[in-house]
């Protein structure tokens, strides 16, 4: 089997990535994120999915590449990581008794033919009526600074919601694993073939 190589340093994708009980490498891919002029929110993160396997390609000739970018939408605004307290609570007022949007881009790209198996994955949050009082708190106990839309739905965050819609919970962690366990049949690796089993 090919070198399967995670091109993100997100410590979240990497746990859902050991799911697969498969080995993998971590590499950082060095790209800017910035939105083109019009870009919906589908095509930015395909584009960024697609763009973080290619930066780390040239480390890794022979390797089955995956990438994968998220952003919420929330009353046609495209909204990413909030990076500090500020922010978060700006974000969480923002989404606070509506329903956002979150896309997710996936790709496996093989290094060695350059061929790409991409896709947009959807996953909606129904966000609770949050006070004040109620995003502080959440935020000062996880302090989800890295995350797209301000919370960690595998913890506390699960107190902001009303339901949680979509095919994979582990979309909205960052990576669809579903989605993935195809994209990587497509490119002949079967995950259940690959295990060992005594």
């Amino acid at each position: 089997m090919k070198t399967l190589v995670l091109g993100s340093t997100s410590p979240f994708r990497k746990i859902i990535l050991e799911k697969l009980n498969l080995p993998f490498k971590c590499a950082k891919p060095n790209i800017d994120e910035t939105a083109l002029i019009h870009e919906t929110p589908q095509a930015l993160v395909e584009r960024l999915a697609i763009e973080k396997a290619q930066a780390v390609a040239n480390n890794y000739p022979h390797a089955l590449i995956i990438g994968s970018d998220q952003v919420a939408v929330c009353d046609g605004e495209i909204l990413g990581k909030p990076h500090n307290f500020e922010n978060g609570v700006n974000q969480l007022t923002k989404f606070s008794n509506k329903s956002v949007i979150f896309y997710t881009g996936l790709c496996v790209l093989d290094s060695s033919s350059n061929t790409i198996k991409s896709l947009v994955e959807p996953f909606i949050v129904h966000f609770n009526e949050l006070s004040p009082v109620e995003i502080r708190n959440y935020l000062t106990a996880e302090q989800p600074y890295n995350c797209a839309g301000s919370f960690k739905s595998e913890g506390l965050g699960i107190c902001l919601f009303k339901k949680l819609e979509g095919d994979d919970p582990n979309t909205l962690i960052g990576l669809p694993l579903i989605k993935l366990v195809a994209l990587l049949k497509a490119h002949g690796v079967d995950v259940l073939a690959k295990q060992n089993i005594v």
